[in-house]
């Protein structure tokens, strides 16, 4: 242990402790900008620094290490003087028109020149400006770049993607993709955690609003919006609330105050992928010799993306199933629109996401137009969600509850799980085992697969048939595991990957806490809603089973295959 005086307090903490972090011990805050534990710790931003008893010059707390005897001062005349002038500097050289800023409110350089008292810059202000392609989900505004570099570390330590670097030299020093490459060129998964881990609003996801308000203002259009599991716990961010208290019936009476004519849930179509996908997956085991294994889970487009560009001869092994945004979709354009009888070009269907990969999804024809009209017409991200009910002036603390429309707004405790690292193979499993025994399991049975970034593995004994499971998210951990399945060092028949940390709950459109890794809390409060749910298993959907009884016939049937599943191998890259 060392032991050493930080503000007047004394402490005692391991060797390997930074100054930061035993200031934290003592509930002391030092600023910071650039930094991400264990992932970003550079200094870059000379924010952090502190000044250390008989030593002429302050140093950076966030990688500078404890000494014994040490004495530290976190807000001294000195560390105020050198903080106030970094951050000026740093403000200097960024766009400060911050009222048109999508992150005006919720910016970490905005907070500390509060925090700071900062009324003016005192030198001349010039920044580069410019956007990559406004086109692609994920947009980089030059002006607004204070070259932390969370993005680039994130991208290349946590996702392995390496999309971002640092380009030119001198002053004119910048962050830009890789090689010079268009975005459209670079092997991005569009995850968006590069957006969720900039402190400024240099990094944004597109923004689709338009669109939905073109729509809900159109007399001729009917609009049918979706909500993902994971959106709820994002929702829950923005009320303050704790998993005791989450409730989605608030969020869905957000979405009808703004106009849209059918309110419906994801968690419907996550139930019905799971009869799909756990269909497939007994098909397969049933048929071992026929396919290369593992069979990969395939409702992340972030991963979809990830396996085309960098392990492009394994495409085959994802299983055929779309995912639950885009079966929804193909089942709105034809089932709910012949159950209504409307023409399905009348319908407009929406989507909010917790994930900004889901935009390019729904733009790949292969997998979005089934009958001749588009079957996901737009995507909202949870942020754009509650972007646009601030807009339209709804009080989200006091909304009463609504219940989701029906006939596609029935969801099981398996379908909610979605949004969780691991969910999508527990609730698959849970149905697998039925559909092969003819009985329930207990639905905590394959708890194992719960967890956050690490992987978790399980051997799942189906009525006598054992399935050696594994799950991961992020796409570093998931380059990882192919390897070692590649090298023989691991086998496994049924693989999940999500491509951001805890999954869909920690998604790049969900709402954005600086210096927080909230996947695995939004991911309590999802297995918490499955606990609470009375059904939770997904073949135990009425309104799933009425589906196929009225118009599917069964999972894996002709019409099956044609609405609700893909080839990613023909998906454009």
């Amino acid at each position: 242990m060392v032991n050493l005086t930080i503000d007047g307090k004394q402490i005692a903490v391991a060797e390997g402790t930074t100054i930061m972090e035993a200031a934290a011990m003592l509930d002391i805050t030092i600023p910071k900008l650039c930094y991400l534990k264990e992932i970003n710790e550079i200094g870059a931003c000379r924010v952090c620094v502190i000044e250390v008893e008989g030593m002429d010059r302050v140093v950076t707390s966030c990688n500078h290490l404890v000494e014994d005897g040490m004495v530290v001062m976190t807000n001294s005349p000195k560390v105020r003087d050198v903080r106030k002038t970094n951050v000026q500097l740093i403000l200097s050289e960024h766009n400060s028109n911050c009222p048109t800023c999508i992150r005006n409110g919720n910016c970490s350089l905005q907070d500390l020149a509060d925090h700071m008292g900062l009324l003016s810059v005192p030198y001349k202000t010039s920044y580069e400006e410019g956007f990559t392609d406004t086109e692609f989900p994920i947009i980089r505004d030059s002006s607004k770049c204070i070259k932390c570099m969370r993005c680039v570390s994130f991208c290349d330590k946590v996702q392995g993607l390496e999309v971002w670097d640092v380009i030119n030299t001198g002053y004119r020093t910048t962050v830009g993709v890789k090689d010079n490459k268009e975005m459209a060129e670079a092997n991005c998964s569009m995850c968006g955690q590069c957006v969720t881990h900039c402190p400024v609003g240099a990094l944004t996801v597109r923004r689709d609003i338009k669109d939905v308000y073109d729509a809900l203002h159109n007399p001729d259009i009917i609009t049918v919006v979706q909500v993902a599991p994971a959106v709820r716990a994002g929702f829950a961010d923005a009320l303050g609330v704790d998993g005791e208290e989450l409730t989605q019936g608030q969020m869905v009476t957000g979405l009808k105050q703004l106009g849209f004519d059918y309110v419906f849930d994801t968690n419907f179509t996550a139930d019905l992928t799971i009869m799909e996908e756990g269909s497939e997956l007994i098909h397969k085991l049933t048929h071992r010799d026929e396919y290369a294994w593992p069979m990969f889970t395939s409702c992340c487009p972030g991963w979809v993306r990830f396996m085309k560009s960098e392990y492009p001869e394994m495409v085959d092994q994802l299983s055929t199933a779309k995912s639950p945004q885009q079966m929804f979709g193909a089942v709105a354009k034809t089932y709910f629109a012949e159950k209504i009888g409307v023409d399905p070009s009348r319908l407009h269907v929406i989507s909010v996401m917790p994930c900004s990969a889901k935009k390019y999804e729904c733009s790949v024809d292969e997998v979005n137009v089934v009958s001749g009209v588009r079957d996901v017409d737009t995507v909202l991200i949870t942020r754009e969600m509650l972007q646009i009910m601030k807009m339209d002036n709804i009080d989200l603390a006091n909304l009463e509850e609504s219940e989701f429309d029906s006939p596609l707004g029935e969801g099981t405790g398996a379908a909610v799980i979605f949004g969780a690292s691991g969910g999508v193979m527990e609730a698959a499993l849970r149905s697998a085992y039925f559909l092969l025994k003819g009985e329930n399991i207990d639905p905590d049975a394959f708890k194992e697969v719960r967890g956050f970034t690490e992987r978790r593995e399980l051997e799942a004994n189906v009525d006598g048939t054992v399935v050696r499971c594994a799950a991961v998210s992020s796409l570093g951990e998931a380059r990882e595991l192919i390897e070692d399945i590649k090298a023989g060092k691991v086998t496994y028949d049924f693989v999940e990957v999500m491509a951001c940390p805890g999954g869909c709950a920690g998604g790049g459109g969900q709402p954005i806490n600086d210096g927080e890794e909230r996947g695995a809390l939004r991911g309590s409060r999802l297995y918490q809603l499955d606990r609470d749910n009375k059904v939770r298993y997904s073949h135990e959907n009425s309104e799933v089973q009425i589906l196929y009884k009225e118009y599917l016939e069964k999972p894996l049937s002709e019409k099956s295959h044609h609405l609700l599943h893909t080839h990613q191998k023909d998906w454009v890259y």
